[in-house]
């Protein structure tokens, strides 16, 4: 069911890129959005994951080189019904993780060399059973192909006037010109709300995972203050969204804050404590 669901949306997601295509500039530009989403999406699916991982320099780990650290994913993926990922630290001071993948067999969990070393072992085991939980839950997918459709849409919006063909094949000007504006933020609420949402399923799934929530509290409580001092570094905005906490939580972001694909940590401490 999950597998559906998460095909269900990227279907939708293609869709409404087309269409916002045709919006703009007609058959070609349904053509050309067509295009680009197949490429895009192919991208996504199956090279996504190895790219995030060049970007932040992950470095693969097993059970020789990191014991403590695989010993807790190989107990809680057993607990999960869930097959073993590739296990990766990333040499940052900020303590965070994330997972990606596109499926069971391809996922792979990263965790900072600042998580181990400021986390206790529950603190740690309660973030891993939140990346697992994403994993489980096929959201690694979804928020990689939210991401890079509502990138896309803002793109095209950007460029819409110079997409398409004769005035025959064009909509009405008026029309266009208020798609452009409306579709870029249509796209940031859709990948906020999907985000915001998975994030609270998988500290649900965590807490039912380890089953102690007040791990995973206090461990968020920890990763928000950390991530207020201390900067990720080659952080990316479009990556954001893969970490358990916004790694540009220390930032400023002002307006940017409304459109973030984090709910806040008191919101997620509030939902877990709703679980004791």
């Amino acid at each position: 069911m999950e597998q559906f669901k998460t095909y269900a949306l990227m279907t939708g997601l293609t869709l409404l890129f087309i269409w916002f295509g045709g919006m703009i500039a007609g058959q070609t530009g349904m053509i050309i959005a067509f295009l680009a989403a197949a490429g895009m999406n192919f991208y996504a699916y199956y090279y996504s994951d190895t790219q995030v991982l060049k970007h932040y320099h992950a470095i693969p780990v097993d059970h020789n080189n990191a014991t403590g650290l695989y010993e807790i994913v190989e107990r809680l993926t057993h607990r999960a019904n869930l097959p073993m990922p590739a296990l990766y630290i990333i040499p940052e001071e900020q303590p965070n993780a994330f997972a990606t993948g596109r499926d069971y067999e391809h996922a792979a969990v990263a965790v900072t060399e600042g998580l181990l070393h400021m986390m206790t072992e529950e603190e740690v085991e309660a973030v891993i059973a939140h990346e697992l939980s994403h994993i489980k839950h096929y959201d690694m997918l979804i928020g990689t192909v939210t991401a890079t459709i509502a990138g896309a849409i803002a793109m095209l919006a950007q460029f819409g006037m110079f997409f398409g063909g004769g005035d025959r094949d064009r909509p009405n000007l008026f029309v266009t010109l208020a798609l452009m504006l409306i579709m870029p933020l249509a796209a940031s609420l859709i990948q906020m709300t999907v985000s915001r949402n998975r994030e609270f399923m998988a500290d649900a799934g965590a807490a039912r995972m380890t089953g102690h929530p007040e791990w995973l509290q206090s461990a968020l409580a920890k990763l928000d203050n950390y991530a207020r001092k201390t900067v990720l570094h080659d952080a990316d905005p479009q990556t954001a969204h893969m970490f358990i906490i916004n790694p540009f939580t220390g930032k400023d972001m002002s307006l940017k804050q409304l459109f973030s694909t984090h709910p806040s940590t008191e919101q997620r401490i509030e939902r877990l404590e709703a679980l004791k």
